[in-house]
């Protein structure tokens, strides 16, 4: 099937968006071993052209709307194609 140049664009916004907000609203715990000690859950991951303090304020801000969290960490994880890709944690609120 052939998408017109508009399409395909939105298609894929709509699955990178997905791709983000699926990881970062689950509940459940990764299996992924925390580099920051007991009590992190990874949340996702995302590539940040600004680097690790991009990564740090964009999950800050998730942090606030989150109150089951109270800390966030940004892990470097360069991919192919995407070397400022950073796994994402947050720390459970006790």
């Amino acid at each position: 099937m052939k998408f017109p140049g508009r399409s395909r664009i939105a298609l894929g916004l709509a699955a990178g968006a997905a791709a983000i907000i699926v990881p970062l609203t689950a509940t459940t715990a990764s299996a992924a071993t925390s580099p920051y000690g007991p009590g992190w859950v990874q949340v996702g991951g995302e590539n940040f052209p600004g680097g690790y303090w991009q990564c740090i304020d964009e999950m800050s801000a998730w942090v606030k709307q989150t109150p089951q969290y109270d800390m966030v960490g940004c892990n470097r994880d360069p991919q192919p194609g995407m070397p400022n890709f950073y796994d994402e944690w947050m720390h459970l609120a006790k």
